[in-house]
């Protein structure tokens, strides 16, 4: 371990401190161990630093609009950030990569990551998503099942407070779940429409990391749904409100910011790697850090771009990649964005808030021989919300007290549908380095090469119909869609790349997210993802990342256990 010192060395090394990092950082200081996170972006503390959380929409300089000026150095991030917070969204000018194929990486470079800015959609996987790869042989056989999550997933929904309801659906598992947010009126409509259409479909509760109770100091949600600016209540659960506060009151966490990880120390003699190097995003000098045990938590793109500029003699094509399968596999979902319709109905119903919850239609295709359908393999959930129209979407006429009159009164019910679809895995769906162009740290640029396949293509139709059918038999008026998808990356649940399994020929990580070729490391962000599901994953990468601490503990430092 060259060029160590005290004041470099510690136990463990977390990259990164999104959802998953943080995780690592609060369970691996828990268990005793001196751990640094090197986070790339800038520090953003709970409460201090979020900006605009309590501004009203007259306080910014174009409502809620990017300027011009804006909208050129985030072409690409702006179609998921406005003015409201954009201060946690990157600047694509200054972090460009290239895209093969149109792909959106979407990013937040601070601490906390995209944790600030995530949907907060919680819902576990099953045996139906665990067993794909293996029933219809696309991908390899996730080296897990369910049963070695399941206590993983009550630990981390206890932990995190995920509201939702119980509701028996085998490949949907229940959870451990605050009071649901309430359906409001056409929810509820539409709920009992389908029970009455539909033997195979159900409008559930959307199952959201938002508190509807007080937990450990955090919250409630006071449905402002004003969640990507950064809660000053803690309503949701992010890096920022939990898990970097747990890890900090151990004593045990340092917390490193403005550090880019360029590449991973890997010792050939001893087989393990011993450190990392860093960039200081600011200074844009060379550090090392050293420890026994290293988390690549950095997320998908990010932590595989490490390994493969982490080149040496033992792993000339990247760290770990004696399978060759470092950067392939590169999943999203599909996603259509929009079905809608209005509802001339229910007019002597209202609201309270603005809730920051959801309505999900749980996946209901391919699940049985009942439920098989011939045009695509795997399927999708269907994710919704409705509410009045107000000022801002309804058409008005008139001046002076007409107009106000107009604008006081709310307009019809209305209601959006948006599809998520499970991406096969694909060998041909990559990310490799562009050592010919470099950014401003002198690190390759990402090149991101994804299409979706035949199988994508004709579920994303499928869901756009039967969100469509769905909404006609309920009542509605005006339904229609969007019958262009957005480009892949849209749903910000890029993963895959450093899969799971349970032969190194063909996977980077064994059943533990320890890495087959370098015992010492272990990744657990959307890297590790041996399929995609349809379900928003970051719960499952919550519950891995705990499993994964454990075994770590246990395997390097059960001295300190």
């Amino acid at each position: 371990m060259k060029n160590q010192t005290s004041k470099n060395t510690f136990d463990a090394i977390v990259v990164g401190s999104g959802i998953s990092g943080g995780w690592a950082a609060k369970e691996l200081t828990e268990g005793g161990l001196k751990t640094i996170v090197l986070e790339r972006g800038r520090n953003v503390e709970h409460i201090k630093d979020y900006s605009t959380a309590l501004k009203h929409p007259w306080e910014f300089k174009y409502m809620s609009h990017l300027s011009n000026k804006e909208l050129k150095e985030r072409p690409i991030q702006s179609s998921h950030c406005d003015a409201t917070n954009k201060q946690f969204f990157v600047k694509d000018s200054e972090h460009p990569y290239k895209q093969i194929n149109p792909f959106k990486w979407i990013r937040g470079y601070q601490v906390g990551g995209r944790s600030l800015t995530w949907g907060r959609q919680c819902y576990r996987f099953s045996d139906l998503d665990f067993e794909a790869n293996k029933k219809d042989e696309h991908g390899v056989d996730w080296p897990i099942r369910y049963k070695d999550l399941k206590k993983w997933y009550d630990y981390v929904e206890d932990y995190v407070g995920v509201s939702g309801n119980s509701e028996s659906i085998p490949h949907l598992p229940d959870g451990v779940f605050l009071p649901p947010i309430p359906m409001n009126a056409i929810e509820l409509h539409l709920q009992e429409s389908l029970r009455k259409s539909f033997s195979d479909r159900t409008v559930i509760n959307g199952r959201v990391a938002n508190l509807t109770k007080p937990k450990n100091g955090r919250g409630p949600c006071l449905y402002r749904n004003l969640c990507s600016r950064g809660c000053p209540f803690s309503g949701y659960f992010s890096s920022n409100s939990s898990t970097l506060i747990d890890a900090d009151l151990t004593g045990n966490l340092t917390l490193r910011a403005n550090s880019i990880v360029k590449e991973v120390i890997y010792d050939a003699e001893q087989n393990r790697a011993i450190g990392v190097v860093v960039i200081d995003t600011i200074t844009k000098k060379e550090m090392n850090y050293y420890a026994k045990v290293i988390f690549l938590n950095a997320s998908t793109i990010a932590t595989t771009a490490i390994l493969l500029n982490s080149v040496s003699p033992s792993f000339p094509k990247g760290l770990g990649n004696s399978s060759g399968q470092v950067g392939h596999n590169l999943m999203d979902h599909v996603v259509n964005e929009g079905s809608y319709g209005t509802f001339d109905g229910l007019k002597d119903k209202y609201y309270e808030g603005r809730s920051p919850g959801t309505i999900y239609i749980p996946r209901f295709q391919n699940i049985n021989d009942k439920t098989k359908n011939t045009k695509f393999l795997r399927g999708y959930g269907i994710q919704g919300k409705g509410e009045r129209e107000n000022w801002q979407t309804k058409s008005t006429e008139g001046i002076g007290i007409a107009l106000k009159a107009q604008l006081e009164t709310p307009g019809k019910w209305k209601i959006s549908l948006g599809g998520r679809g499970e991406v096969l895995p694909n060998y041909e769906n990559r990310i490799s380095l562009d050592t010919g162009n470099r950014d401003q740290w002198g690190l390759p640029l990402v090149k991101i090469h994804f299409e979706y396949g035949s199988n994508d293509l004709a579920m994303m139709e499928h869901m756009t119909k039967a969100s469509e059918e769905i909404l006609i038999k309920a009542g509605f008026e005006n339904v229609g869609s969007y019958r262009t998808s957005p480009s892949p990356g849209s749903a910000v649940h890029e993963m895959g790349t450093a899969r799971m399994g349970n032969d190194p020929k063909t996977s980077v990580l064994n059943k533990h997210n320890q890495m087959h070729d370098v015992e010492n490391i272990f990744i657990t962000d959307g890297s590790c993802m041996t399929s995609s599901g349809c379900q928003n994953p970051s719960l499952t990468y919550m519950a891995i990342t705990a499993r994964a601490c454990q075994f770590a503990l246990k395997q390097f430092f059960s001295d300190k256990l």
